[in-house]
């Protein structure tokens, strides 16, 4: 079947091109494979479908009808064609993103500028702190934090959060300031905890010297938001990211702790189908994304 159709593309172009030599200099082969491929059409279909001359071609009667259902063949193929490279080479259709929801503040943000440039692009969002089915709901990019179950989908890291250490007034009158690194094996800490992990092996850096702390949270969230908002009702100590509670510091319901200590930063990915052939959307969305993060403050 399908060379069938090769040979209807091909005495299509001959009669577009009016001749087997210009025909053959379009497709980019020989004068004697194009008048092959016809012949074997003609063959197939036990009818003559060209008068040839030394001067001209015409189609006979069954070839005009025949050409008809072989020219709307070819120019569906060109115009499905040229639609694929639209959508490789300019942002247009559904753009459906999976992230966070402490994230989901940054896309519009991030992703605003993508948005205006591109009328033919619209934007799904699907946010929640879950690991949602990707294919299930036709994903086309999700944003991810920290580290990454398998999938066989491509990780892409783009960006990183500088995190710093942070607890409550009321908690830090109650337990005291930590004012050495040794001092946090008294406290009680609150983990940001996509999985099922009970333990926590902090790589830390104070003064210059490395350090690995094992941490065994009190309380846990899959949620960056509701792990700021234990750690805002004085439950323990919290690794945050200073962008994300620069107003609550500012407000005075949460206090940075230890100046100097290096935390380890929170890598951020995104997570598409494949890593080649992408779609110019998740292209241009990655792009958006990583120059979003770039010019964010720490």
């Amino acid at each position: 079947m399908l060379d069938q159709l090769k040979r209807m593309a091909v005495l299509a172009t001959v009669v577009d091109c009016g001749s087997f030599v210009a025909a053959a200099r379009q497709l980019k082969t020989t004068t004697s494979a194009v008048s092959q491929q016809v012949r074997a059409l003609e063959r197939d279909m036990g009818v003559t479908l060209l008068h040839r001359s030394t001067r001209k071609l015409s189609l006979t009667p069954a070839g005009r009808r025949f050409h008809e259902g072989c020219a709307a063949m070819l120019a569906a193929a060109q115009q499905a064609q040229q639609q694929l490279l639209q959508l490789r080479d300019a942002p247009e259709g559904e753009l459906r993103i999976a992230a966070p929801v402490g994230f989901a503040r940054h896309l519009g943000p991030a992703l605003a500028a993508l948005m205006q440039a591109h009328p033919a692009l619209s934007l799904h969002l699907e946010v929640e702190d879950g690991f949602t089915d990707l294919v299930d709901k036709r994903i086309d990019l999700a944003v991810r934090f920290g580290r990454l179950p398998d999938s066989s989908w491509v990780a892409q890291r783009i960006a990183e959060k500088a995190m710093a250490l942070f607890a409550a007034p009321a908690y830090l009158a109650r337990r005291g300031v930590p004012a050495e690194l040794a001092d946090l094996h008294q406290h009680d800490w609150l983990a940001l905890r996509p999985g099922t992990d009970h333990v926590h092996l902090l790589p830390l850096q104070l003064a210059g010297e490395q350090h690995l702390l094992r941490v065994s949270p009190r309380a846990s969230s899959n949620n960056q938001l509701s792990l700021q908002q234990l750690c805002e009702a004085g439950l323990g100590l919290a690794m945050l990211s200073p962008d994300d509670v620069r107003d609550a510091q500012q407000a005075g319901r949460l206090l940075a702790l230890l100046p100097g200590l290096q935390l380890p930063a929170l890598p951020i990915h995104v997570l598409t189908p494949q890593r080649d052939a992408q779609p110019a959307k998740v292209r241009h969305a990655i792009a958006a994304l990583r120059q979003y993060f770039a010019h964010l403050p720490q």
